[in-house]
């Protein structure tokens, strides 16, 4: 995600640099005004360009159908962000908090030290950090909005629940199954990933001996009633660590026979002796063991109330903004077109007054209820 706002920012901004004076008027353009806001041809044009990219990365030709209907859309998008943003400043939604969860978030992933890093990492990439905190912010005010004023109303009922498993059983199949997390001590490979099916390389006795002392230390607290995920956060060696060990699901054919014969003969919630591997020493743990077949409803029903929760969310959105838009004063250069409109918006009425432009005048209008 980084690097592909920083590609498209930087390919941006080095095509506004080459333009002329004039151009730049013409970019600069407002073409729609969203109450106390504006859209500029400018940002048209940028997400045009992040279009282009998104259908090029779902490899989606241009001249395909859907192509056309997400260009098509793209100055309702721009005003339904309008919209969602104006709400959140009525309701007092800053995403403040969550903005700097998500940024420390991603400086854990790029391993950097500080913010001071991950600001000098964008400068390095072109990137200003300021309009990329401004994204992320957007973004997190507009899903606060939507999980406050259109997520409550979502209805789901039990027999809707029942007949969308009954019509989708056939992709509810799956092969047996086993959900597994490790704790992983190293013998010193700088490879650490949990990879049974080679034999172990040569290492240094000493180093040997001291992983597997560990592991059974280890494997002895977890006996003693330590919890797994915590002693894998705090002294595994492998990736998984920072998520308590999680690994995730394994069928039958993708583990080395003996693990495979070990783990699947294992309850759930049961922990394995220690193993040796050729990055060191494992304690696996089966989380869950999935039987072919079917899936019981009970298992998936928690992923058919959210598959049911998407189907409803995108009309309830559309109903909810063009409430939004019947509500709020929305000015349309002409030329370009608000497909999310609704026949019941105001109309803005200009008048031969100086200094005000079409958003007061239709302020002060409703105040005096001629809109």
């Amino acid at each position: 995600m980084f690097n592909r706002r920083t590609c498209l920012l930087s390919t941006l901004a080095v095509f506004l640099l080459s333009l002329s004076m004039a151009a730049d008027t013409v970019i600069e353009e407002i073409v729609a005004r969203v109450n106390d806001s504006i859209i500029t041809r400018s940002d048209l044009a940028k997400g045009k360009t992040e279009l282009q990219d998104e259908l090029k990365q779902q490899n989606i030709p241009e001249t395909d159908p859907r192509a056309k209907d997400k260009e098509k859309d793209l100055l309702r998008d721009l005003i339904d962000q309008q919209l969602l943003l104006a709400k959140g400043k009525d309701l007092g939604i800053t995403g403040d908090t969550e903005l700097v969860k998500k940024l420390d978030d991603l400086r854990k992933q790029l391993k950097l030290e500080t913010m001071d890093d991950l600001e000098k990492e964008a400068a390095k990439q072109g990137v200003s950090f300021e309009d990329f905190k401004g994204g992320i912010r957007n973004q997190i005010i507009t899903q606060q909005v939507i999980a406050h004023e259109v997520a409550p109303h979502i209805q789901i009922t039990e027999k809707e629940k029942q007949d969308y498993y009954d019509k989708h059983k056939s992709e509810l199949e799956q092969p047996e199954s086993v959900d597994l997390s490790e704790i992983l001590v190293s013998t010193g490979s700088t490879d650490v990933s949990v990879d049974p099916n080679a034999p172990p390389p040569p290492d240094d006795p000493a180093k040997v001996a001291a992983a597997e002392e560990k592991a059974k230390q280890l494997l002895a607290s977890i006996k003693a009633g330590a919890k797994f995920d915590e002693v894998a956060k705090k002294s595994s060696d492998g990736p998984s660590a920072d998520q308590g060990g999680e690994l995730g699901q394994f069928k039958r054919g993708m583990l080395a026979q003996q693990l495979e014969d070990m783990t699947f003969g294992m309850k759930p919630g049961s922990v394995s002796d220690v193993v040796r591997t050729k990055q060191g020493f494992v304690i696996l743990k089966v989380n869950q063991h999935n039987q072919a077949g079917l899936v019981p409803f009970k298992q998936v029903e928690n992923r058919i109330e959210e598959a049911i929760y998407y189907e409803k969310l995108q009309p309830a959105l559309r109903t909810y903004l063009t409430k939004l838009r019947e509500e709020a004063y929305i000015d349309i250069k002409p030329g370009f077109v608000d497909s999310g409109a609704s026949p019941n918006e105001t109309k803005p009425i200009y008048t031969a007054a100086a200094d005000t432009g079409p958003a007061k005048k239709a302020k002060k209008k409703r105040k005096l209820g001629i809109l």
